[in-house]
């Protein structure tokens, strides 16, 4: 995973045709998400969290009921190459992150009951198996994007240098770059790192060997 402040490394999944309707109606599934600070207290480059975010419409968001966070083995995921895996069949959806199981996600009959919801809205997951979002196709994405008002990186922590309510957040963001964040993606060389970037040793993709699975 990079190094360096402010930089917020994903790989994550959308639905490919978004049979279910707009987000998150459709599903969303983040692999990984990290951040690339080194000093960020217990939200650095040692921890790394997996989500499904899933719902019948905005701001129905049911992702809490999905999500777990963890820690590295050993020092940081920016210190080496690291394995996360997902496990998807019919049933349920597994995530690894070297070899080991961090989160199971089950919903027993539906999304839809394991969310809750009640006869007060529409199912948009009615015609859909009990995985509904998530038995569709999706496609994989790998980023790293950098900084961000939506409270991934909150506010009062490590000497942020923007504002997530500010109006001009972007431009707070530009004109630090100078210092703080520049100096922590160049790592004392004289243009931005390697270890600034996501590096990738190898992305793998199987299929069950039944259909049944």
């Amino acid at each position: 995973m990079p190094r360096g402040d402010w930089l917020w490394p994903a790989i994550w999944m959308l639905s490919r045709n978004w049979p279910y309707g707009p987000w998150p109606a459709s599903g969303e599934i983040d692999i990984v998400e990290s951040r690339g600070n080194d000093d960020f207290g217990n939200l650095g480059n040692q921890y790394g969290g997996t989500t499904l975010h899933w719902g019948p419409f905005w701001p129905h968001n049911f992702f809490e009921k999905t999500h777990a966070e963890y820690a590295a083995n050993v020092g940081s995921f920016a210190d080496d190459f690291h394995v996360w895996r997902l496990d998807w069949t019919k049933d349920k959806m597994e995530f690894y992150v070297d070899e080991v199981l961090q989160l199971t996600v089950d919903p027993g009959s539906s999304f839809w009951d394991f969310a809750g919801m009640d006869s007060t809205y529409d199912n948009p997951w009615a015609a859909g198996s009990k995985m509904a979002p998530f038995d569709q196709k999706f496609y994989l994405i790998l980023n790293v994007a950098a900084g961000g008002t939506n409270n991934f990186f909150p506010d009062d922590v490590a000497h942020k240098p923007w504002s997530n309510l500010s109006p001009t957040a972007p431009l707070d963001f530009w004109e630090a770059r100078s210092s703080p964040v520049l100096p922590s993606w160049q790592a004392g060389e004289d243009r931005i790192s390697e270890g600034a970037a996501m590096q990738v040793d190898y992305v793998r993709v199987w299929k069950m060997e039944s259909a049944e699975q």
